[in-house]
């Protein structure tokens, strides 16, 4: 069974399949791995059911998150030991000049504390790694990622982070649009709405990534050539 099964109609799902959306893409032969706003005022400091996480970070997304990352951590140990590049595109504290949209939607978030800024200990960024401050959800507009990549001679991003129907969402587009081929390991992205997760999962395995389980993904990328 897939994330989306059970909120996604197998008529609805037949629907797509009869327009010819969701072949697989693939993956190319030079990965990134990016790992999208994994703080603790994502995840809280320790794990915890959501509603007790929301009492330290009102943006929490629980032990969901938590389940990710240890996940996420896996996938790391591979990249690193194949000397590919891992970019952490990531939000930075808030002032008061970056008051906006945001700001209206979401009030909490500017007044999230310097802990919740940092990042989850067990990934957190190596000095050689690659940081992406970004003030909206996708990790590539308004920053320098793509001129990163370019650098790096990267064709695929493998998404991992949250949350699964805004910042992975809008960086999946974004990097679908630039022409990477973009890979999601489905239990390396998180929301706080299990709903959300799923058919966003759905659309964008439909649309702009190839979509699957963790270990899947992670036996592909095994047999790709480690990095310089």
């Amino acid at each position: 069974m897939r994330p989306w099964d059970p909120f996604i109609s197998t008529e609805e799902q037949r629907a797509y399949e009869a327009a010819g959306f969701g072949r697989p893409g693939g993956l190319g032969k030079r990965p990134a791995l990016l790992i999208i706003d994994v703080q603790y005022r994502t995840t809280g400091t320790t794990p915890l059911p959501f509603w007790q996480a929301v009492e330290e970070f009102p943006t929490s997304c629980g032990d969901v998150a938590w389940q990710s990352v240890r996940h996420i951590k896996d996938l790391l140990t591979l990249f690193r030991s194949k000397r590919w590049p891992v970019v952490y595109p990531h939000v930075a504290p808030k002032t008061r000049n970056d008051r906006g949209r945001l700001a209206s939607k979401v009030p909490a978030i500017m007044s999230i504390s310097s802990r919740g800024y940092e990042f989850v200990e067990e990934i957190a960024p190596l000095e050689h790694d690659i940081l992406i401050p970004k003030k909206h959800p996708s990790a590539f507009f308004g920053t320098t990622l793509v001129s990163h990549l370019v650098d790096l001679n990267v064709d695929t991003l493998v998404m991992t982070g949250c949350t699964t129907s805004g910042c992975v969402r809008g960086s999946v587009v974004d990097a679908f649009s630039y022409n990477f081929h973009v890979a999601i390991p489905e239990e390396c992205v998180y929301d706080r709405s299990r709903a959300a997760h799923a058919v966003n999962l759905f659309d964008m395995s439909q649309k702009y990534a190839d979509v699957s389980p963790t270990a899947v993904l992670r036996s592909q990328l095994a047999d790709l050539q480690p990095g310089a």
